[in-house]
């Protein structure tokens, strides 16, 4: 008898994963590719949607066919910030532009200048002001720059809304895609900004994200769901099994630190430190810090192996040295090696001596000891002033990095620190919202892989 599974296209900017779980949200087997970008009408780099478009439907053809799984659902989550746009027969008019491609600043002041002002714009949509990546100004660029294509547009969707509508032919949108940095929704009324309808942008209402629609293919009915935006989907999980609350610390390139327990509304200074809202899969406003964590980090490690002719990963070796731990922190509150005394000091100093290290060891606590210090800024700033968040999870790379666990687990002591470990969690995410909807009643316990600190 086959096994019933689900299917979640995970689409990143860089690999792309079609992942099955079963109905107790086990994954049962992976595909992951890596495809060549292309470029846009202007020649700036961007991911190549007639492949992932014929990519999607070729695997969903095997899959219908495979002698070992039942295929009886599908759901999709993809980085945010991307549009795409739709004509009046529901065909795509454009490539998949780039969140990087660089737009005139003179186009979304038009937009702040009309609504507020700059700080006031940001502040009511949660959004620092990121050019496209502000998905929302991508529309704006295409009306004003492209204004024969615009002139064409009848629908706008998000990427992971897009993916769907491939299937289901349906226009959907849902929460998590417009409430990712693209000062497209009013956190302060809850709804659309009214910009959305005064500069002629026909956007879908939101609906649940575990909405499903009924799709048949090659005589095979299949549930498929809307999509959802990556970073809510991650946070799925721990909604469904974190026992009490919890802020989420997801580490690599970047640390994205994630409360979806502040209800205070984000002020313009939080705006000014790099914070922002998501939304979460109930709906809610999730409050976010991020610091460039691990790319500070790889810098100032590359220049440490220069120094000391160590290994690549020679970092990996260091164990954590109370002693040399409490010197780091007195030298930190004199005067930081790698960074400015100032708060919220976010480049490295340009001119380092490691002379003054006696050795990899001692330099590398050092880093780690002022990196843990802006990690701690960043996640203090999403820490509402009546603070009842028993639970911290870190998750991505430095969570296998002791010194880091410990300064963090050190600078909460009223707290339970774990380390987290889900594989795939973000595909998990957009099973977990499928497998609610086609059953509510069914259950099934998610391991968080926790390990208390």
């Amino acid at each position: 008898m086959k096994e019933k599974v689900i299917a979640v296209f995970d689409v990143g900017k860089t690999n792309k994963k079609v992942i099955l779980f079963n109905y107790n949200l086990k994954p049962v087997s992976e595909f992951e590719e890596k495809f060549s970008e292309t470029v846009d009408d202007d020649g700036f780099p961007c991911d190549d949607i007639e492949h992932i478009e014929r990519w999607i439907k070729e695997s969903i053809t095997k899959l219908i066919s495979s002698d070992k799984y039942d295929l009886t659902a599908i759901n999709f989550t993809t980085y945010g910030a991307t549009l795409v746009y739709l004509d009046a027969e529901g065909k795509r008019l454009t490539p998949v532009y780039n969140y990087l491609k660089p737009v005139d600043d003179r186009i979304p002041e038009k937009i702040y200048k009309k609504y507020g002002g700059q700080d006031e714009f940001c502040r009511r949509t949660a959004s620092p002001a990121l050019g496209m990546l502000n998905s929302g100004m991508q529309a704006v660029w295409l009306k004003y720059e492209k204004p024969e294509i615009f002139s064409k547009v009848r629908y706008i969707l998000h990427f992971p809304q897009y993916l769907s509508y491939l299937l289901t032919g349906k226009i959907y949108s849902e929460h998590t895609s417009i409430g990712c940095h693209t000062a497209l929704w009013d956190f302060d009324n809850m709804d659309y900004h009214r910009w959305i309808k005064d500069e002629g942008l026909n956007l879908p209402e939101p609906v649940d994200v575990g909405t499903l629609h009924e799709v048949e293919i090659e005589g095979k009915k299949i549930m498929s769901g809307i999509g959802i935006h990556d970073s809510s989907s991650s946070l799925a999980p721990y909604f469904s099994s974190s026992e009490g609350k919890f802020i989420l610390i997801s580490t690599g390139t970047w640390c994205i630190n994630m409360n979806p327990f502040n209800t205070e509304i984000l002020t313009a200074d939080q705006l000014d430190r790099d914070c922002l809202c998501y939304m979460s899969i109930t709906k809610k406003p999730v409050k976010s810090s991020r610091l460039f964590l691990g790319h500070l980090h790889e810098v100032a490690v590359n220049r440490f192996n220069e120094h000391f002719r160590t290994r690549t990963d020679h970092y990996k070796s260091v164990k954590p040295d109370g002693k040399l731990l409490e010197i780091c922190k007195r030298r930190c509150s004199e005067n930081r090696f790698f960074f400015e005394m100032h708060p919220y000091s976010r480049e490295l100093k340009e001119k380092l001596d490691f002379f003054v290290f006696k050795s990899f060891e001692e330099g590398y606590h050092q880093l780690m000891a002022e990196l843990a210090e802006l990690a701690v800024e960043a996640i203090d700033l999403i820490i509402p002033a009546d603070d009842d968040i028993e639970n911290i999870y870190i998750t991505g790379g430095f969570s296998n990095n002791q010194l880091f666990i410990k300064l963090i687990s050190d600078s909460y002591p009223m707290k339970h620190v774990y380390t987290s470990e889900i594989f795939n969690a973000t595909a998990l995410g957009a099973a977990l919202v499928v497998l609610e909807s086609l059953d509510p009643l069914k259950k099934p316990s998610l391991n968080l892989g926790l390990t208390r600190c």
